[in-house]
């Protein structure tokens, strides 16, 4: 099967940016994003109609994800270090690699067994909300998405339900990466976002990095399936000792530090960024 010229153009994209140290920039040309209004999202779903349209959205994700999995074309191998997503009782931030878009619902499937009937909710891009095309408009709205905004009263607003679900116990997917790079296996460098969240409202991280190996399995697009590994690593939590940006910085480093560690005894190679 030939492979698709437009992923390759993307994964070229990837080589120059890595080259380039553009960690957090898009290599995908997606839609130009219209601007997120505060009287435009429910992040905490109270209308009724906020709360049926998350029913459909969670049941239209659900089906399309698991078909998905039923055709092999998303592979959850194996899922390391539980124990470690069970040590944390109560609200937290979840971290892991940003490489594709299925790569939340097998985060979603590692934990669901153990979450007692709470949804997992995912920060997204303005873009993902306001400017996604049909089929994906539906659950990228309303499948439990927390998008941001270059509104800064919209923020404000993200930024007091961010704190309202992570102090009612809630957990939340954030990509500190930001960007997506498509099946892009290295860790990349942080933004602060994901552990400003955290230290907030003084809650732990859970980090997560996905760990993938070629399957016999050709997509679409002519590469190989993506075998995923779904590795859950020691929490982090903020030190009350320490000062907001202190505290952001050593738990930003240490999750990085526990991803490299993470990426290097799974593949058997120390990480290198190409220059």
């Amino acid at each position: 099967m030939e492979k698709s010229e437009e992923r390759l153009k993307v994964l070229a994209k990837i080589a120059e940016f890595e080259k380039q140290e553009r960690w957090d920039e898009d290599v995908e040309a997606d839609p130009e994003a219209k601007e997120l209004l505060p009287d435009e999202i429910d992040y905490l779903n109270k209308k009724f109609s906020s709360k049926i349209k998350n029913k459909i959205a969670n049941f239209l994700g659900t089906r399309f994800f698991e078909n998905m999995i039923k055709k092999r074309q998303l592979i959850i191998k194996e899922v390391k270090g539980i124990e470690n997503f069970l040590a944390v009782e109560g609200g937290a931030i979840i971290t892991s690699n940003h490489f594709n878009v299925a790569e939340n619902y097998a985060i979603w499937r590692a934990i669901k067994p153990y979450m007692k009937g709470r949804k997992l909710f995912k920060v997204i891009k303005e873009g993902n909300y306001t400017a996604s095309p049909p089929p994906f408009r539906t659950i990228l709205r309303h499948c439990n998405t927390l998008p941001l905004s270059s509104n800064q009263e919209t923020m404000r607003k993200f930024m007091r339900s961010m704190d309202t679900l992570l102090k009612r116990g809630e957990k939340i997917l954030v990509y500190p990466e930001q960007a997506m790079w498509w099946n892009y296996r290295k860790p990349r460098p942080f933004k602060n976002g994901a552990f400003r969240f955290a230290v907030n409202s003084m809650k732990p991280v859970i980090p997560m990095f996905i760990t993938m190996e070629d399957s016999d399995i050709l997509d679409p697009n002519g590469f190989p399936v993506q075998e995923y590994t779904v590795n859950i690593m020691p929490p982090i939590y903020p030190d009350e000792k320490l000062s907001k940006p202190e505290n952001v910085k050593q738990m930003r480093d240490k999750n990085y530090e526990l991803v490299v560690k993470t990426y290097e005894e799974f593949y058997k190679t120390p990480l290198v960024y190409e220059k």
